[in-house]
């Protein structure tokens, strides 16, 4: 098991009773997932029923009681695959933002226009994944763990300019710089706060600054 991800990767094992072979069976398994996740996006929550699922994805009752045990284990296989897929596409999106730039300056721009277009998209699965968090243990931990492994990920692409950053404690300023842009994205798209209903041109204007901003601390000597 993964370190790094091995409460998630706990958390899927514990929710699944059964597991697909294949053909059929994964089919319908994966019309399950599916389905769960679309009306946990559609009621912000798990205001919906196994009898819901069944219908939205065209699978029996039993055949869902099958795989898992409870309406809980069928929430807790959409979250910890959902988790798991978020950080895998969060890394391709890094790394193509670094194969495309060479300096400081260029990579915080590109990095933050495309980490805010990415965390739009996913915004109203994590807004059920961290409203869930709240009130089931179950999730919390894997929620922590993939939003701390997240972060890694944006410092250490900070860091790989590390010969622009003018600091004797460079993993700090970069630490610094992660949260300030993450907490004003996150407002931006109603991640942990309330959404806002900005102007789009505003928004646009307000990453191009972010950038500036971040730039300028980093390159700023102690």
């Amino acid at each position: 098991m993964s370190t790094e991800t091995r409460h998630t990767e706990a958390l899927a094992r514990s929710a699944v009773s059964r597991k697909p072979r294949q053909g059929r069976s994964l089919a319908s398994y994966e019309r399950m997932l599916e389905a769960t996740k679309a009306l946990m996006i559609e009621t912000g929550g798990d205001a919906f029923t196994l009898q819901d699922v069944s219908e939205r994805g065209q699978v029996s009752i039993g055949s869902i009681y099958l795989r898992f045990e409870s309406k809980d284990r069928l929430l807790h296989a959409v979250i910890a695959e959902e988790l798991t897929a978020i950080l895998a596409k969060e890394r391709v999106l890094i790394d193509k933002v670094l194969a495309e730039t060479t300096t400081l300056g260029e990579f915080l721009p590109l990095y933050i226009a495309r980490y805010s277009a990415f965390l739009e998209e996913y915004a109203p699965m994590l807004r059920t994944i961290m409203a869930r968090a709240e009130a089931d243990p179950a999730v919390s931990e894997p929620g922590k763990e993939t939003a701390r492994r997240s972060s890694e990920m944006s410092i250490a692409a900070i860091l790989t300019f590390r010969d622009e950053i003018r600091s004797d404690e460079a993993e700090a300023k970069a630490l610094a710089v992660f949260q300030i842009v993450f907490a004003t994205i996150a407002r931006q798209f109603g991640l942990g706060s309330t959404p806002e209903s900005s102007d789009p041109y505003l928004w646009g204007f307000i990453k191009d600054e972010i950038a500036k901003m971040a730039l300028a601390y980093l390159r700023h000597a102690d």
